[in-house]
C-alpha cells in the first residue's frame, strides 16, 4: 500500500488518536475485534509516508531530519501494536488468533518495506558515516549506531534481487511464527488431563484440587477434574500426585504437545529454522546463531559455546548424583524411577532431608501478600517507590489489576507510571510468565510507561486465596524486575528504551530482583499464614536455604537441554533437509552431551514457543537466561558486599543501569555497578556446579 492510498481512519476508532487516559492506557472498553483491521491498514499508510517524506528531503541527511525522524514516526501503528500483541498473548479468542495469522506476516512485510528501503538506509548510513563530528550527544550516538546495526542486520546493504528475496522468507516465517503459537495455544488446552474423580488427584493440595474441578466445570465438565497444562516440560503437580499413572498420563500430555495431528508444530519448527538459515546466508552468516550473535554481547558463536561449555559436565555430573539418590528413594516403593517420578521423588528428597515440604509452604505465600508486602515492599524499600490501586481505570480482563507508581519524596512523590498485574491463567492466555509494554517512557513525547506482568497461576474457585508454590513467588518477583526496567527507563528516545537492550542481557535485571525473594527482612514480611497470620517459623526459613543447592542437577541440564536445542535448530546451513524433527532434536541433546532419559528438555520442539513462536524474540538466544544470570550472580554479590537493601545501592542500580536502557553499552553500565568485568564464578557456586550434590 502506498502513502496515497492511505484509508482514513474513523474518528470512532478507538486507535484513531491517542487515548486521553492517565498514561496513555488504551481505551479497552472501546476497543473491539473490528478495530485492530482498520488501525493496522491506517497505521502502515500512515508510517510509510512519514518514511517517504524523509527519504524525499532534499536536505542532507541529518540526525534531526533522518534519524529523530524515524523516531517520530509509527505512531498510529505502535498503538494499534502495542494492544494487538499484548492481547494476542493474553487474551485472544479463535478470531483473534486468526487475524494475528492474518497480520503477522503483513507486518513483516511493512518492517521490511522500510528497513530494506534503499534511498532510507542511504541516509541512515551517511549519519552514521558522520555521527563523531555532528556533536551528538551520548545517547543520539548510541541511537544511530542502533539504526545502522539494526538496517544492516536487516538486509538493507543487500542488492534488489536479494532484498527481494529476504522480503519473501521474512514473510513466510511470520506466518509460520503465527501459526506455532495458535498451534501450541489450541493443543494445550485440548491435551489439559480430565479425571474422573479427585481420588485420582490425590496428594494435590485443596486449592489445586478446587481449582480442577473449577477448570471442569468451565469445559462443560461438572462431575470431573480439568488439570491444566503450563508451558514448561515439568508440570508443578508431578511433585505432588501420589496416583503413579496420573502422574505418568500428565507427563505425556506434557511433552507430547503440538507433535502430530491438525496442530503439529514440529514441521511448522523446521521449517522456520530452515528459513532462517536461508535468511542468515543471505545476510552473510554461516548461520542463523551466529546473526542473533553478533548483536548480543556475547558477538560470537564460539563466545556462547564457550560459556555453555563450562556448565554441561558439572551439570550432567550433578543430574546423574541426583538421579541415583532418587532411584534409591523409590526403589523403596517398588519404584522403577520414571520422568514422571522425579519430581515427586524430589520433593519427598526435600522433605526427608532437608524438611521442606513445599505443599505445607504455599499457605505461607498467598499472592496478595506476596504481591504487596514482599514485590511491592521490596521495591519500596530499595527505591522509594509507591503504589497506589487505580480501581478507576478498566484494563483488557476482570483478572486484571492496575496500579499507578510514584517516586519518593526525595523526587516529590512525582508519578511514574501505571503497572498492570495479570496473574491468573486461562483458556485465552499463552502460558509461560512475561513483562510487556503498552506504552514504552521516552522523553520525545513525554510518553510514561505503562507496564503488565503475565503469570499462569491457577485461578482459585470463587472468592478462596491463590496460593502460590515458592517458584511462582520467585517468578513473581522475576517478572517484576522486568517492570521495574520498563518503569525506571530514563531516555529520550523509544528506541533504545526500557528492555531495548540485548537480549542476552534483558534477564539480567529480572533474575536480580529474585534475590529479595529469601532476604530475611523481606521474607519475614510477606511469608505469613493466610488464615492464622502466623510468620513463617525460621526452621523452614533454614531448610529452604538448606535445599537450595538440591535439584540444581535437573533444573540446569532441563534448561540446558533446550538452550542447546535452540542453538542447534539455528546451526542449520540452507542445505540441511531435516525430514523427522523429534529425531532431529533426540540427536541434538546427544550431540551436545545433555540427553538425559530422566530429564526432558525445559522447552522441547513443538511447543519451544520462546524461539518459534510469533517473531520467536528468543530463537538462538535462549542461551541469554544463563548468559544474564552470569551478571545476576556477580551483582547479588556486590549487593550483599555493599550493604544489601538499601536506598543507596537502590540507587546506584536504577540509575546506572535500570535508567538507561538501551542507550549505553550495557555489560558497561554493568562494570560501573559492580566495578569489574562479568566473572562466572559466583553463578558456578550458585548453581552447586563446583562439587557434586549430596543428599
Amino acid at each position: 500500500m502506498t502513502s496515497a492510498e492511505a484509508p482514513a481512519l474513523p474518528a470512532d476508532n478507538p486507535f484513531a488518536a491517542p487515548s486521553d487516559l492517565p498514561y496513555q492506557l488504551p481505551r479497552f472498553a472501546d476497543i473491539r475485534i473490528e478495530h485492530y483491521r482498520p488501525g493496522f491498514e491506517a497505521g502502515t499508510a500512515e508510517h510509510l509516508a512519514e518514511i517517504e517524506a524523509i527519504t524525499s528531503n532534499p536536505e542532507p541527511a541529518t540526525f534531526a531530519n533522518t534519524v529523530e525522524a524515524m523516531e517520530r514516526s509509527g505512531r498510529l501503528l505502535g498503538r494499534v501494536l502495542y494492544a494487538f500483541f499484548n492481547l494476542t498473548a493474553s487474551n485472544a479468542d479463535d478470531e483473534m488468533l486468526a487475524l494475528e495469522e492474518e497480520l503477522a506476516p503483513k507486518y513483516a512485510a511493512h518492517n521490511d518495506a522500510i528497513k530494506l528501503n534503499p534511498e532510507l538506509f542511504a541516509r541512515i548510513d551517511a549519519v552514521h558515516r558522520q555521527r563523531n563530528d555532528a556533536g551528538l550527544t551520548p545517547e543520539q550516538l548510541a541511537l544511530v549506531e542502533r539504526y545502522h546495526t539494526d538496517f544492516v542486520l536487516a538486509g538493507a546493504a543487500l542488492n534488489d534481487e536479494q532484498r527481494a528475496k529476504l522480503a519473501e522468507l521474512n514473510r513466510r516465517i511470520a506466518e509460520l511464527g503465527a501459526k506455532f503459537g495458535s498451534n501450541l495455544l489450541k493443543d494445550t488446552e485440548a491435551s489439559a488431563l480430565l479425571l474422573d474423580s479427585a481420588d485420582e488427584m490425590a496428594g494435590a493440595s485443596p486449592d489445586a484440587i478446587a481449582a480442577a474441578k473449577s477448570a471442569a466445570q468451565a469445559k462443560g465438565h461438572p462431575d470431573k477434574y480439568l488439570i491444566s497444562l503450563i508451558l514448561p516440560s515439568n508440570q508443578p503437580l508431578l511433585a505432588d500426585l501420589t496416583d503413579r499413572d496420573v502422574r505418568a498420563r500428565l507427563y505425556e500430555a506434557s511433552v507430547n504437545r503440538a507433535m502430530a495431528g491438525e496442530h503439529d508444530n514440529t514441521v511448522v519448527a523446521a521449517e522456520m529454522a530452515q528459513l532462517r538459515a536461508e535468511a542468515a546466508q543471505l545476510l552473510g552468516f554461516a548461520t542463523h546463531a551466529d546473526q542473533i550473535a553478533a548483536d548480543q554481547t556475547a558477538k560470537t558463536t564460539a563466545a556462547v559455546d564457550a560459556m555453555l561449555g563450562q556448565l554441561v559436565e558439572p551439570a550432567m555430573r550433578n543430574a546423574r548424583a541426583e538421579a541415583r539418590v532418587l532411584a534409591e528413594v523409590a526403589a523403596r516403593d517398588g519404584i522403577n524411577l520414571e520422568p514422571w517420578d522425579w519430581a515427586f521423588y524430589s520433593a519427598k528428597v526435600s522433605a526427608e532431608q532437608y524438611r521442606v515440604d513445599e505443599a505445607a509452604l504455599r499457605p505461607y505465600f498467598e499472592l496478595d501478600r506476596v504481591l504487596h508486602d514482599g514485590v511491592f515492599h521490596a521495591a519500596e524499600k530499595l527505591y522509594g517507590i509507591t503504589f497506589s490501586r487505580r480501581e478507576d481505570l478498566q484494563s483488557y480482563h476482570p483478572d486484571v489489576r492496575v496500579w499507578e507508581v510514584f517516586d519518593g519524596p526525595e523526587s516529590d512523590g512525582k508519578p511514574i507510571g501505571l503497572y498492570l498485574g495479570d496473574y491468573f491463567a486461562r483458556d485465552t492466555k499463552r502460558g509461560g510468565a512475561w513483562m510487556s509494554a503498552f506504552v514504552e517512557q521516552n522523553k520525545l513525547f513525554g510518553d510514561r510507561p505503562v507496564v503488565v506482568n503475565n503469570l499462569n497461576i491457577p485461578r482459585p474457585p470463587g472468592d478462596e486465596a491463590a496460593l502460590l508454590t515458592l517458584d511462582e513467588v520467585r517468578t513473581l518477583f522475576h517478572e517484576f524486575g522486568h517492570t521495574l526496567h520498563g518503569l525506571f527507563s530514563d531516555v529520550t528516545y523509544p528506541r533504545v528504551a526500557s528492555t531495548n537492550v540485548p537480549r542476552d542481557f534483558v534477564e539480567f535485571p529480572s533474575q536480580v530482583n529474585e534475590m529479595w525473594v529469601q532476604w530475611p527482612d523481606i521474607l519475614a514480611n510477606y511469608a505469613v499464614h493466610y488464615q492464622t497470620g502466623e510468620k513463617l517459623a525460621q526452621q523452614h526459613i533454614d531448610a529452604i536455604k538448606a535445599a537450595e543447592l538440591w535439584g540444581q542437577g535437573f533444573a540446569t541440564v532441563e534448561y540446558l537441554a533446550a538452550t542447546l536445542l535452540d542453538q542447534a535448530w539455528h546451526r542449520l546451513t540452507p542445505g540441511d533437509v531435516i525430514d523427522d524433527p523429534m529425531d532431529f532434536e533426540q540427536q541434538a541433546l546427544e550431540s551436545a552431551g545433555v540427553a538425559m532419559e530422566l530429564i526432558p528438555p525445559r522447552y522441547r520442539t513443538p511447543y519451544f514457543q520462546h524461539i518459534f513462536s510469533g517473531d520467536g524474540g528468543y530463537s538462538a538466544g535462549y542461551y541469554s537466561y544463563i548468559w544474564s544470570e552470569v551478571l545476576d550472580a556477580d551483582t547479588v554479590e556486590w549487593f550483599k558486599a555493599s550493604g544489601g537493601l538499601t536506598r543507596d545501592n537502590g540507587e546506584t542500580f536504577r540509575r546506572k543501569l535500570l535508567a538507561v536502557g538501551g542507550s549505553v553499552d550495557p555489560v558497561g553500565a554493568f562494570s560501573s555497578v559492580v566495578g569489574h568485568a562479568p566473572d562466572i564464578t559466583p553463578l558456578l557456586r550458585r548453581r552447586g556446579l563446583t562439587a557434586e550434590p549430596s543428599a
